[in-house]
């Protein structure tokens, strides 16, 4: 049994005395131990290593105790693992030296077997959960099958990624026949990461919002909703999409345990374009935590008011900056921990 579980009720929609907390890419580069071990190892390296994964994964949690973890690692193992070449180059990020472009792009993408493939994703679950002894929870994640795509075609990161867009709306059928593979891998992934032992999965839809409503509905909302059909029996399953306001309402129909919501929409648009009865996750601006401490305190504070500690996990509206003063991060967390009705 799980000691802290504030988490895993506040998914299940029971009353609690207060919400839980963590945040978005909380293992992570503004933690000076793992720049550390940044300096010692690449990023595929930290993420393929179980020993450094799992340990990345607890730095914060040793720090600051947060309500729960999350596994480190990254969205691109996934095309990784369809045999699509990733690096990820410093001071530059992810790059695709080979991006699918065309439909005879997509004869060499596999399906893999994930045991193969991402045993190591696995692995490092078991030595987390060990390190872990039970006190929280701890989440795996994946991202969107749309997201995943975005970076396949584009070949690295993108303001607005054209090409991506370009390739769904010029070859629909490769585009579709693309994400049906992503979407496949990526349920096989996450059943494969609960059986490991994690205690809830994440579906990270970071470029959402680079579509248009009706395209969201065609190249990425009916993939994610092949996952959360998929997965909501196995575990509860949080889906965020950043920018995509327009789609709260499918979000919180369709199986999933909550909803994450970004800093653009306000706590009572989201409980409103939600329905007021699911549990939804979020939204403190992460640049905002570069305001001064007692001033986040009071913003954290003002932000559990407005959602209501019932049906709430704090957190972040999308990643932790790698810029953030540690005291800031521990005042954003300490202000959810005492907090009172």
């Amino acid at each position: 049994m799980i000691k802290n579980d504030l988490f895993l009720r506040a998914l299940k929609g029971e009353t609690v005395d207060r919400p839980p907390v963590w945040m978005m890419r909380q293992a992570g580069r503004y933690l000076p131990e793992f720049m550390e071990l940044r300096k010692k190892y690449d990023f595929f390296t930290r993420c393929q290593t179980p020993e450094l994964a799992s340990e990345i994964t607890v730095q914060p949690i040793r720090r600051y105790g947060m309500d729960a973890a999350i596994l480190f690692s990254d969205i691109l193992v996934i095309p990784q693992a369809m045999d699509i070449e990733v690096q990820m180059k410093p001071n530059f990020g992810p790059y695709l030296p080979n991006p699918i472009r065309t439909a005879k792009d997509l004869e060499s993408v596999v399906v893999p077997n994930i045991e193969d493939s991402l045993g190591y994703v696995l692995d490092a679950i078991t030595m987390t959960k060990e390190k872990l002894d039970n006190e929280i929870p701890l989440i795996g994640f994946a991202g969107s099958p749309w997201t995943i795509l975005c970076y396949c075609v584009e070949g690295q990161g993108s303001k607005s990624f054209d090409k991506a867009r370009g390739f769904c709306f010029t070859q629909p059928e490769a585009a579709h026949k693309l994400l049906q593979k992503i979407t496949d891998t990526t349920i096989a992934y996450l059943k494969a990461k609960v059986k490991a032992g994690v205690n809830a999965v994440q579906v990270f839809d970071s470029w959402g919002g680079m579509l248009s409503p009706m395209d969201y509905q065609e190249f990425s909302w009916q993939y994610i909703q092949q996952i959360v059909d998929a997965l909501k029996d196995d575990a509860p399953v949080i889906v965020f999409g950043k920018g995509c306001w327009f789609a709260l309402r499918e979000m919180a129909q369709s199986g999933a345990s909550a909803v994450g919501v970004d800093w653009t929409c306000s706590a009572q648009n989201a409980r409103y374009l939600t329905g007021g009865q699911i549990t939804l996750q979020g939204n403190f601006d992460p640049a905002r935590l570069l305001s001064p401490p007692e001033k986040i305190k009071e913003m954290v504070r003002q932000m559990i008011q407005d959602f209501g500690k019932d049906k709430y996990v704090v957190n972040l509206g999308h990643g932790i900056l790698p810029h953030i003063p540690l005291e800031n991060a521990a005042a954003f967390i300490e202000a959810v921990k005492s907090y009172k009705e």
